[in-house]
């Protein structure tokens, strides 16, 4: 069955605004000390579990704790990921508490910008707060590369899902309170990472009890973008871009070493991604400062070694779900613009799948909280 259901400003005005999105490129848009494993475990296995630091604790939690698990790489080897588990106040229900799989919204890539290694974010507060408040557990993925050996693969679809079901696994593994009843929560990166993560889990984690995902401000269609960027390429005013895309062209050295992505870079350009791997993203848009991205790029991305890269990197399904997707998205999203997320759905409704749309009048991150009791209905009629 196929639902999509859509509120929020009149459809004409949105639809205004897709010429702009569719030109756009590019965007997109202490802890324990990082494992040093033997060889590799099973995906979830458990590598080894300790305390999150003070800064990392959620408010509302009655316990929580810090692990790291085998989970697959953007290249496709076993690498280790690290993440939080957080348990709601009170005893568990009967078979445990139903588990809520965050997947986060861009930190940056280096492993000061792991979500368990450093102060939590007044957005995460509330928003998984939330979640606990309505009877959920929350594990979090740090994501292969923030926290843990080598380096985070950015908006790596692939990785970044797998890394969302193997956090349920291993939090399992080490709390018996967690009932294998889950779904996959994300927003901005991490709704891009729940996508991924729907797409699969049930092929990929048979033996648990995946019921659907939430996805707000979704980074989808990209590949379809990244090939208009080149050199002289224009400023449209959309927030972080430059650093979104040096995030991205870092992921794409990790990934894709064959693919030379530097030969497609001007030494500021060089200079910015170099910059990325150290930064974390307040700090990279800091030294961003007024860099366009048509000044980061030395030729255009059109030809089809990159087309094929970006492709097979980062682009949402949009068939092959066999559980509900609810898809959000802000009307004055200026970071995700609002298009981006509404073709996501139209195209997975399209294909057949059941999705529920919804629109929300705020920005990027102010959407994810509009969107709370809409997403956490929707989870708990699910369950």
């Amino acid at each position: 069955m196929t639902r999509t259901r859509a509120t929020g400003a009149a459809p004409a005005r949105r639809l205004g605004s897709l010429a702009v999105a569719l030109t756009v490129l590019a965007l997109v848009a202490p802890a324990a000390a990082s494992a040093a494993p033997g060889p590799a475990g099973a995906p979830g296995a458990v590598v080894s579990v300790g305390s999150l630091p003070a800064d990392a604790q959620l408010v509302g939690a009655r316990d929580s704790q810090l692990l790291s698990y085998w989970t697959e790489g953007p290249t496709g080897a076993p690498a280790v990921s690290s993440g939080a588990v957080y348990l709601p106040d009170g005893p568990a229900p009967t078979g445990g508490w139903p588990v809520v799989s965050w997947a986060h919204g861009t930190t940056g890539v280096a492993d000061a910008c792991a979500p368990s290694r450093g102060e939590i974010s007044d957005f995460a507060q509330a928003y998984l707060g939330t979640w606990l408040a309505k009877g959920f557990a929350v594990v979090a993925s740090d994501f292969v590369g923030l926290g843990t050996d080598g380096t985070h693969a950015y908006l790596h679809g692939r990785s970044e899902g797998r890394a969302v079901i193997d956090m349920v696994r291993a939090a399992r593994a080490v709390t018996p309170e967690l009932s294998p009843t889950w779904v996959a929560v994300g927003h901005s990166q991490g709704g891009h990472a729940a996508m991924f993560a729907a797409h699969e889990a049930t092929r990929y984690a048979p033996e648990l009890d995946y019921r659907g995902a939430v996805a707000t401000g979704t980074p989808a269609n990209l590949e379809e973008l990244f090939p208009l960027g080149g050199p002289g390429f224009p400023d449209l005013g959309l927030d972080g871009l430059p650093a979104f895309a040096a995030y991205v062209v870092d992921g794409l050295r990790v990934a894709r070493p064959d693919l030379r992505v530097d030969d497609y870079l001007t030494p500021v350009g060089a200079e910015l991604v170099g910059k990325s791997e150290q930064l974390c993203f307040t700090e990279l848009l800091a030294a961003a400062g007024d860099v366009g991205v048509g000044e980061m790029l030395s030729r255009p991305l059109s030809d089809d070694a990159f087309r094929t890269a970006v492709r097979d990197y980062l682009a949402v399904p949009t068939t092959g779900y066999d559980r509900p997707v609810f898809v959000g998205h802000g009307v004055q999203d200026t970071t995700v613009p609002y298009p981006l997320g509404a073709k996501l759905a139209a195209d997975l409704a399209l294909n057949g799948q059941d999705v529920t749309f919804r629109t929300y009048p705020g920005p990027h991150r102010a959407s994810a909280l509009e969107s709370l009791p809409d997403v956490t209905a929707f989870a708990r009629a699910l369950i």
